[in-house]
């Protein structure tokens, strides 16, 4: 397993060639959607957002 630092992962994006630093930024941006919304599904499932919602139907009720 290749471990780096977050300074060691800054300092390889910010001297990727341009069409390297696009590749990347397509997989990030795919990576980070799916953690969003890995999270999202857990939040969901233990009942997070509830009360959220609990509120949004109490002001339109208002």
């Amino acid at each position: 397993m290749i471990r780096a630092n977050v300074q060691e992962i800054e300092y390889a994006v910010t001297h990727l060639p341009e069409q390297d630093l696009d590749e990347f930024r397509v997989w990030f941006e795919k990576y980070d959607a799916a953690l969003w919304d890995k999270q999202f599904k857990q939040d969901v499932t233990n009942g997070k957002p509830d009360h959220l919602a609990d509120q949004a139907l109490m002001d339109f009720d208002e």
